[in-house]
């Protein structure tokens, strides 16, 4: 790899980084491309050279977090088959729903800022939406679409109740197993 694609790459992961950190402390509306420049330590020009606008820096740390979501999901159902797999990736997911980047860039304004048409689709290579739409697709006969739509509607709820009390997780995560359970356990 060349220095310049190497620096290009820097470049970027340092406002992708600012961006986290930044629109989880004031969120999308109340953070500045200004004060991202600024904590990545980049010029403007920069900034511009990789993303047409702070919704599209939003876009790439939105991806960031949805990412890391997505591996800890799949590192979580690893060496597990069927039901026990989906639940230990579900567990892993309302996990990272007690995080403040989760909370605040996935939960709350992701769907503000990217559109709620969003989380209709399955084409976000790294949505642990798709984890849990290939699970229904082991465990259940037909489209695994309209279930597994069901289900994440159930989780985005359960991970903004863990978001907004912590305390909650393990209530959470109960109730997730006993309705996992009621639809797969035989």
């Amino acid at each position: 790899m060349s220095r310049k694609v190497e620096q290009g790459e820097a470049t970027r992961g340092a406002l992708v980084g600012a961006a986290v950190a930044l629109f989880t402390a004031n969120g999308f509306a109340d953070t500045s491309t200004t004060e991202i420049v600024r904590r990545a330590d980049v010029t403007r020009g920069a900034l511009y050279h990789h993303f047409a606008d702070k919704e599209e820096l939003f876009r790439a740390a939105y991806e960031a977090i949805e990412e890391d979501i997505f591996e800890r999901c799949l590192a979580a159902a690893h060496g597990r088959e069927g039901v026990a797999a989906l639940k230990a990736g579900v567990g892993a997911y309302l996990d990272a729903c007690m995080e403040p980047q989760v909370r605040r860039i996935l939960l709350i304004d992701g769907p503000l800022v990217l559109g709620w048409e969003r989380s209709l689709r399955f084409d976000d290579p790294h949505c642990a939406r798709r984890l849990l739409r290939a699970s229904v697709a082991s465990l259940a006969p037909g489209p695994p679409e309209p279930l597994a739509h069901l289900l994440f509607g159930a989780l985005q709820q359960g991970g903004l109740v863990v978001a907004d009390a912590h305390g909650r997780r393990a209530e959470m995560g109960a109730a997730m197993n006993a309705l996992v359970d009621s639809l797969f356990e035989k």
